[in-house]
């Protein structure tokens, strides 16, 4: 069934179905060895332009998933940021993540932070989840620091990520989670 896709408005962002025009800015970002710096390999336009053509159907097929994000002030595209079910099963799926990647000018000014948050907002106040996880490889200390700004909990435990070569240094991730009940007792 096929839905409308949700947009989410924050203060300083609009995080909304993807266009043609943000495909050359993402394929850019993801040339961006800064950007990539955390992934086994920087990705191709081939892997960007499946992605996007991924997350849009999830975003019309659900009305939600990684929205393009962008900039109120200037309209500008600055990457994607929301929530999906990874494709791959984890050792802690089912579940629904949420994430993010912004072009490297866009950094260090809460962005990440702020559609983080609202993410949360919409997963568990509209959609009504019970939990949504985060994770990134052990030495992403910047994706940490949002994790725990936006209020999620780390797990003791690490795993290694199903897609990575056994043996590549980024194959053990952490894990944050957050509750619905955590989520609520955060912002009452």
């Amino acid at each position: 069934m096929r839905r409308s896709a949700i947009e989410i408005e924050t203060e300083r962002l609009r995080l909304r179905q993807w266009r043609d025009s943000d495909r050359e800015p993402f394929a850019a970002m993801g040339q961006d060895p800064r950007v990539m710096e955390w992934f086994p390999e920087l990705a191709d336009r081939a892997t960007s332009e499946m992605l996007i053509d991924h997350w849009q159907s999830n975003l019309l097929r659900n009305g939600w998933g990684f929205w393009a994000a962008e900039r109120l002030d200037t309209g500008e595209f600055i990457g994607f940021v929301g929530l999906q079910v990874p494709s791959k099963p984890f050792p802690f799926s089912p579940c629904v993540e949420v994430g993010w990647r912004l072009a490297h000018a866009h950094w260090g000014h809460g962005f990440a932070s702020e559609a983080a948050r609202h993410s949360l907002r919409f997963g568990f106040e509209v959609l009504g989840l019970d939990e949504i996880v985060s994770f990134t490889t052990l030495g992403n200390v910047r994706s940490q620091a949002v994790m725990q700004r936006i209020g999620m909990l780390r797990d003791a435990a690490t795993f290694e990520h199903p897609r990575i070569a056994e043996g590549h240094p980024q194959r053990e991730h952490c894990l944050y989670r957050l509750t619905r009940e955590e989520w609520a007792r955060q912002h009452a």
